[in-house]
């Protein structure tokens, strides 16, 4: 392999983990809501609320992870609101989800203008990156793998904490139970709604931490396009990953480096129009909810259907 290629390979592949990083973190979140029973549509709007939420905190503070715990909490706050509307209003999952993302647009655009109208709204510390000892210095797989920023390992490491808590543990099986067979559930002494404003909350917290992770490890700055549809694209990394936290950190990856691709081109010089490039990762989204790739098969049975005890 010549020099100009690896570099390319490299280049490629270190960003495309760089960017999957996100994604793959609001995918872990709606896995949990999703195999609960509650279809959390609002995501996109939670991670656009968490990113203005770690910079706003980062610009008062200058701290790194104090930011984060602020994401987080606007996550979680945000997604009360949701469960209730979804599991205890009953509301439309689907509608109350796509209006929510309106309402924390505007939400977000008015805090920021009123908050920064006359103070420095510039770059704020972020997250460099870590070079594991010895691991960093492996061909290809080193700077790639090894050279990430911190929240990119803590988010590999609750890949394997989510797939333990949804699969080994009796929580996991009470989460799961409620969203394929809630009947069942219920009799068998689980509390479905409660099951569902656990899913749905741990949804919001790891979309609000996706949020803070986009501005402290990737950008740096916040602007009202800054989650630009990655709420959606977990959505789809979900179906995709076919409600498995293992599948879906694959699939995240994917779609990080198809994400990266265009602008790895572009440092070859190709001469590929831009926004065709850009549309790549949005394809594979579309393809991936479609359910080409197989994942209706796979979808909890009680998805987005509400329960009633009485009913």
């Amino acid at each position: 392999m010549s020099a100009f290629s690896q570099a390319f390979l490299v280049t490629w592949l270190t960003a495309g983990i760089r960017l999957g990083g996100p994604v793959l973190l609001a995918a872990l979140g709606e896995t949990f809501a999703e195999r609960s029973g509650i279809l959390n549509l609002g995501i996109e709007g939670i991670l656009l609320l968490g990113a203005l939420a770690s910079y706003l905190t980062s610009i008062h503070t200058g701290s790194l992870w104090l930011p984060l715990l602020a994401a987080m909490a606007s996550g979680l706050a945000a997604s009360l609101f949701l469960a209730w509307m979804y599991v205890t209003v009953r509301a439309s999952q689907v509608v109350v989800g796509l209006v929510f993302n309106v309402l924390a647009l505007g939400i977000a655009a008015t805090v920021y203008r009123r908050t920064l109208a006359h103070a420095s709204a510039g770059p704020i510390a972020m997250f460099q990156a870590v070079h594991i000892p010895w691991l960093s210095d492996l061909p290809i797989l080193g700077p790639t793998i090894f050279s990430q920023t911190l929240p990119l390992y803590l988010t590999l490491v609750l890949v394997a904490v989510a797939h333990f808590a949804l699969f080994h543990t009796r929580f996991g099986v009470g989460l799961r139970a409620a969203g394929e067979n809630p009947r069942a559930a219920d009799a068998a002494g689980v509390s479905v709604p409660r099951m569902r404003y656990f899913g749905t909350l741990l949804s919001g917290a790891a979309a609000g931490l996706a949020g803070g992770y986009l501005v402290l490890a990737q950008i740096g700055l916040f602007r009202d396009s800054i989650v630009a549809g990655q709420g959606f694209i977990a959505l789809g990394i979900v179906i995709f990953g076919r409600w498995s936290p293992w599948k879906a950190a694959l699939a995240a990856m994917v779609f990080g480096t198809c994400d990266a691709l265009q602008l790895s081109l572009q440092l070859l010089g190709t001469h590929l129009p831009e926004d065709l490039l850009l549309s790549i990762p949005y394809v594979v989204t579309i393809l991936a909810i479609s359910g080409i790739f197989g994942g209706r098969d796979a979808r909890p049975a009680a998805l987005t259907v509400p329960y009633l005890k009485d009913a």
